[in-house]
């Protein structure tokens, strides 16, 4: 039973927190980056975690977005933007073909290699290790796509800002609202 009240237990800060909910992935993309650029920090900037970390916390697979927007239980998560999500899938898939390249010239070194035959093992040693790591990449950019979705589906994407004073308050519902955010408002904690 201890366990369980620890579970539960939810840490409450007292820093006022501006909320929004968004239809479309771009539009949120849209706020943040202008709270970026107004100077909030990554910090400051959270989204409703992913549907695992939902369960976990609230212990249910059904959620609409306005019963989260100012529950102190929801679970967070920070903001991938999608040049970051294309940077690892880039990682992702040189990474697979770095690694095939470079076990098939291991396996090519010897006195006797030419250049044309390294070449070609780094042709053929590092085209299974890209397919592998472009297919890998596209479930990764997959994932974050059906993230937004299924958070569209449930009445929107949520968006919390930490604002430390009335000034940062008033900008940062001014930025959320102009980026079609409904339902923009503050509540007096954050998480």
């Amino acid at each position: 039973m201890t366990t369980q009240k620890a579970k539960e237990k939810t840490i409450v800060i007292e820093i006022p927190e501006a909320v929004g909910v968004f239809d479309s992935f771009a539009d949120l993309q849209a706020a943040i980056y202008d709270l970026r650029m107004s100077g909030f920090s990554r910090r400051d900037i959270s989204l409703l975690g992913d549907e695992a970390a939902l369960q976990d916390k609230l212990g249910s697979a059904f959620w609409r977005a306005k019963d989260l927007e100012d529950d102190p239980h929801a679970p967070r998560a920070a903001f991938v933007s999608e040049e970051a999500i294309g940077e690892l899938e880039g990682a992702i898939a040189g990474g697979f073909f770095f690694l095939g390249s470079a076990i098939a010239m291991t396996a090519m070194l010897t006195p006797l290699s030419t250049l044309a035959a390294s070449i070609a093992a780094v042709a053929i040693g590092g085209t299974p290790g890209a397919i592998l790591g472009t297919l890998l990449a596209r479930r990764v950019g997959q994932h974050h796509k059906d993230y937004y979705a299924h958070q569209i589906e449930n009445g929107g994407i949520l968006l919390w800002v930490r604002t430390e004073n009335k000034d940062k308050e008033a900008l940062a519902t001014k930025i959320l609202k102009g980026h079609s955010g409904k339902d923009v408002h503050v509540h007096g904690w954050t998480k």
